[in-house]
């Protein structure tokens, strides 16, 4: 089988190309992917070459992580059908040479089925942000973790937690955001340049900004006894000034990756309705057009989030 994918040669270079599947066996799924996201996270440090190293990775490398298709093909014994709408959190399904550390940028696609979410056929582009909610809930989610007095970035995922802290029954959280252009689409809380927030006593900050020289900024602006939650994704090594640290005994936590339980409640709160995506998807762009959409992604301050329409890429 070929298919269509995008396809990082190496840094700087992009290219929509065809690539070999794997042969599907009869307990694998089959999906004709309809959407996918760009995330300006990981697949940003990707394509600068940048990425930290992870076991699988290389180049040339399929990206993507923010799948939403149509299942053309399921095991019978599977709760996947035909015509089942499904979020694709990535895939291992290539041959030759290219590497699918993540491998959701393509228009079809092969998954074991316990990889695969099923969604509301009616949520279009908006299922791909299902993965970004469940990392948002997974880092508010748990035992005796603090809710953010403060977030730091309002992106999608700085969004996406404001949105599930108040959701929560929390008190609403203040955002800080740098860029100006960001600071529109807030629904019930503040958002404020850091610079205008002289409060050095909060409870505790959560950071999504993926700046890895902050952390020193931050430990200054919690109380003795507070909480740093890193939650982004950082490039380079953090460090940060002890002392500092150690008269305000503060804690640092690092929030990874979802886990089933946050899918599962994220599904339960995107079907009733309490956890709204309107606003998130700022830019929709023809895949055959991925590198101008790639290039928006990346530099645009004004895109909040970038999907590819794989419908007429074949």
């Amino acid at each position: 089988m070929i298919t269509k994918a995008v396809v990082m040669s190496e840094p700087g270079s992009l290219s929509i190309r065809p690539v070999d599947l794997k042969n599907p066996s009869k307990e694998d799924v089959v999906i004709k992917i309809n959407y996918s996201g760009i995330s300006t996270g990981t697949e940003k440090l990707f394509y600068n070459g940048k990425m930290p190293q992870f076991p699988g990775m290389g180049y040339p490398l399929v990206p993507g992580y923010e799948s939403t298709g149509e299942v053309v093909q399921a095991p019978k014994d599977s709760n996947l059908k035909i015509g089942d709408m499904v979020f694709v959190p990535g895939a291992d399904c290539y041959s030759g040479s290219v590497k699918s550390l993540f491998g959701g940028a393509a228009r079809m696609i092969i998954s074991a089925p316990n990889r695969l979410i099923k969604i509301d056929s009616t949520m279009g582009c908006n299922g791909a942000l299902f993965a970004l909610a469940a990392t948002a809930r997974h880092a508010i989610a748990g035992f005796g973790n603090k809710m953010p007095d403060v977030i730091v970035g309002h992106g999608v995922l700085g969004r996406l937690l404001a949105r599930l802290v108040i959701l929560a029954g929390e008190k609403p959280p203040i955002v800080w955001e740098k860029n100006i252009l960001r600071h529109s689409g807030a629904t019930d809380y503040e958002v404020v340049l850091p610079e205008y927030d002289e409060r050095s006593d909060y409870d505790c900050i959560f950071d999504v900004s993926g700046d890895s020289e902050i952390l020193d900024s931050l430990i200054g602006r919690v109380r003795k006894g507070g909480e740093v939650v890193l939650a982004g994704f950082y490039p380079e090594r953090l460090g940060f000034g002890f002392a500092q640290a150690f008269l305000k005994e503060v804690s640092l936590r690092v929030s990874a990756e979802f886990t089933p339980e946050d899918v599962a409640t994220t599904k339960l709160l995107i079907e009733d309705g309490s956890l709204s995506f309107d606003g998130l998807i700022s830019n929709v762009s023809s895949a055959k057009e991925a590198n101008k959409a790639y290039n928006i992604a990346f530099n645009n301050a004004e895109c909040l989030k970038m999907v590819l329409d794989w419908r007429n890429a074949a």
